[in-house]
């Protein structure tokens, strides 16, 4: 997904860097695979400072396009880090509770999850061996994201999102920290001037309307039409969403 970003990005003269979460694809980090607000907002403050170090990078000018659940974990390094300096979110997802339970099946599929997290927590704790699911599914319904059909075609195409290098398992243990994190509620103590390009096909729009409604920081949204997956891949949304990102970014790092 970043990598269709970056090529655009470059060729308008921005340094563009992309990189794997610790614990994800090339990077190193155990456990594997966990799904951590906390620890993705680390990897994307260290981004910060790694491109602030090198020469070739005005050390003022460093900005994050943030990309679906990247949006929140962004959202939480901005509030730590003052070297970022501007966000752009594309299609970001934003949830919190109300969203959650409209996502997993109400009260009763979260408390599920959550129940199968502590379990999980405990058996990596006596153990040190994580318990996976399918990060994705159209005939598990134990994954992590689970819909029949071509829905989550994205995630089950090896021509798409379905890369070796991905993983595709989601660390049941990780429901516990998705549920508790609210990214919707961040906005009020972000400093860095926010553009957020969306569409209401997307998965989160209200949360992302939420997360709008208290910035306090210089901020607007592009709205446009495509589904959560377009802004993956599709090369005509995914182009008019880096150009108003790029156009943000010429704006607001200067």
């Amino acid at each position: 997904m970043p990598s269709n970003y970056a090529p655009i990005a470059a060729d308008a003269g921005i340094a563009a860097l992309t990189f794997d979460f610790s614990g994800f694809g090339e990077s190193e980090g155990q456990p594997r695979e966990v799904e951590s607000a906390r620890r993705k907002a680390e990897d994307i403050r260290n981004a910060a400072l790694f491109l602030r170090a090198r020469k070739d990078v005005d050390p003022d000018q460093v900005g994050v396009l943030a990309i679906c659940a990247s949006a929140g974990y962004t959202a939480l390094a901005a509030l730590e880090e003052p070297a970022l300096k501007s966000v752009a979110m594309v299609a970001p997802w934003l949830h919190n509770a109300v969203i959650a339970r409209e996502t997993y099946g109400g009260e009763a599929g979260v408390a599920d999850r959550l129940a199968k997290a502590r379990a999980a927590r405990d058996h990596y704790v006596t153990t040190g061996t994580v318990d996976y699911v399918p990060a994705a599914s159209n005939v598990n319904p134990t994954a992590a994201m689970y819909w029949t059909g071509d829905a989550l075609d994205y995630y089950l195409n090896p021509n798409r999102g379905a890369i070796p290098q991905w993983g595709g398992r989601f660390a049941v243990m990780a429901w516990k920290e998705w549920f508790e994190f609210d990214p919707t509620t961040l906005g009020d103590r972000i400093t860095a001037p926010v553009r957020i390009v969306t569409s209401e096909q997307s998965a989160t729009p209200g949360g992302a309307k939420k997360f709008a409604a208290g910035l306090r920081a210089p901020h607007d949204m592009i709205w446009t039409t495509g589904t959560q997956f377009d802004f993956y891949d599709n090369p005509s949304t995914v182009r008019f969403a880096a150009e108003h990102a790029i156009e943000h970014f010429k704006k607001t790092l200067s």
